[in-house]
């Protein structure tokens, strides 16, 4: 069963992602868990630690009446996206973000972690700059990191980005794979630049690979990389674009701000990153 990773602060953001995380869920046959977590305040006064314990025993009681307070909120987008049958369990933690979600990755043995992205300044700030891009970084899990205006539809196009390189079979497999399970066509995207050194005989073998795949491969002559990518994601109504995270080098080179002019369709198309590892 496919282990779903859904961390909240029940922010407009984080409820867009919710979405993709029930579908997900459900066409995967998983199991989602809903993440919330709080930072308990740092108090510095000279009463008795009894005293201390009633001010943190409050703080935490406040979080579960929230979380429980919420609970239907989650319910009712469930049932109003027809995914209501979808198992579903809840966990409240303190402390920080990143912390909590890698360690419950690690102990509940989590397949995907779907999270909510915000902001409209460039993609370097609202992404890379943000708890998701900080977690795809870290965590093993496949992330997808959903834009705030990216509001779920079918998902029938999935781009993978690669560079031919034998680390990348892995993970267009793992995108074969989800992509399988909505029924999705895969699209191998490759921007081919004038220091481009892969050679043609590898290209092809990667087609007789994945010959009997619903893989569709593009070659793109260009010099801007970047540029090509959110072009395509435009001209093939892509619904995911999936990639390799090889390095955080690679994720600031990829979207930075000189993207701007791109940015107003760009942040409706969610990101999954597959970890190196």
């Amino acid at each position: 069963m496919t282990r779903i990773l859904y961390p909240t602060d029940f922010s407009k953001a984080s409820l867009n992602a919710f979405v993709y995380a029930l579908k997900l869920a459900e066409v995967t046959k998983g199991e989602l868990f809903v993440l919330h977590v709080y930072e308990l305040p740092q108090l510095h006064m000279g009463g008795l630690p009894s005293t201390l314990k009633e001010v943190y025993d409050s703080i935490e009681l406040e979080n579960f009446e929230n979380l429980k307070d919420q609970i239907p909120i989650l319910r009712r987008i469930a049932e109003e996206n027809n995914l209501g049958h979808v198992q579903m369990s809840h966990i409240l933690k303190h402390g920080d973000l990143i912390w909590a979600i890698k360690k419950i990755v690690k102990e509940e043995r989590i397949d995907y972690v779907v999270m909510g992205t915000k902001g409209a300044s460039g993609l370097k700030e609202t992404f890379l700059g943000s708890n998701t891009g900080t977690v795809i970084i870290e965590s093993e899990a496949i992330v997808i990191g959903v834009p705030e205006e990216a509001a779920f539809n079918e998902i029938k196009n999935i781009v993978f980005t690669t560079r031919f390189k034998e680390k990348d079979i892995k993970a267009l497999k793992q995108v074969i794979q989800l992509a399988q399970a909505f029924k999705a066509k895969v699209h191998c995207l490759y921007i081919k630049t004038a220091k481009s050194d892969v050679k043609d005989v590898v290209i092809q073998d990667w087609k007789f690979l994945f010959k009997d795949d619903e893989v569709v491969f593009h070659i793109i002559e260009n010099e801007n990389v970047k540029q090509s990518i959110l072009d395509f994601t435009n001209d093939y109504n892509v619904d995911l674009l999936a990639m390799l995270n090889y390095k955080r080098g690679f994720f600031e080179e990829l979207f930075n701000q000189s993207l701007t002019q791109k940015l107003a369709y760009h942040v409706k198309v969610p990101i999954l990153a597959i970890h190196e590892k």
